[in-house]
This record gives C-alpha cells, structure tokens and sequence, in this order.
C-alpha cells in the first residue's frame, strides 16, 4: 500500500491551502480514509475522516468549520481543503486509511509503511 501526501507549504495566516494523499494498493471501497497531523513537542492529532470515497466526513473541533475533506474515487487520492489557517494548524499532516492492506498501522490507523507526510507551516 502506498499512501503520498503532498501540498504542504509555507503559507501566511488567513491563508488557503489543499492537501493531497494519492493512494494505490487498495480503492476506498468499504474503508474509511483519515487526514491526521503531528506539531512539533506534540502527540498525532486525528483531524478529519471520510467513508467510502464520500460519505460520513467528519472533523476535529479544531478545524471544523474550516477544513474540509473530500475525494475523487476515479483519481483514488484525497483531499484536504484547509481555509482560514493560523499558525496552530502549522504541522506534519499525514493521510491513513482503516484499510488492513499492509501499511504500518496502530489502532484505527494505517499508515504508509515509510510514513513521510506533508509539512504545512502558517507563519507570516
């Protein structure tokens, strides 16, 4: 299983944002796919979850509102749309799927047998 994040920048605050996770190895069929983020000094952090390519998408209190995740089944990657940033979303964002396809997995996560992640940083 491969899971590539990319799209991570530089960005001031108020700024927008997409992050992209291309998937292959598995279709999103039946599994839940997850954008999740790790600051600096800090814990992982779930940020927002989608269903099935479409459905159920849910996110954290942090970014509700503000964040948004989607997917296009046809290109199997996903996104995450980010808007209004402040320097409290500056992170490591990485994608995660439920899917038991072989990734490197703890919990409800799997992630990416070399998990490298997209850095987004908010500073002006």
């Amino acid at each position: 299983v491969q899971l590539v994040e990319s799209g991570g920048a530089l960005v001031q605050p108020g700024g927008s944002l997409t992050l992209s996770c291309a998937v292959s190895g598995f279709t999103f069929g039946g599994h839940w796919m997850y954008w999740l983020r790790q600051a600096p000094g800090k814990g992982l952090e779930w940020v927002a979850r989608i269903y099935d390519g479409s459905s159920k998408p849910a996110y954290s209190d942090s970014v509700k509102g503000r964040f948004t995740i989607s997917a296009d089944n046809a290109k199997n990657t996903v996104y995450l749309h980010m808007n209004s940033l402040t320097s409290e979303d500056s992170a490591l964002y990485y994608c995660a799927t439920s899917a038991r396809v072989g990734g490197d997995c703890s919990g409800v996560y799997c992630f990416a047998p070399r998990r490298q992640g997209t850095q987004v940083t908010v500073s002006s």
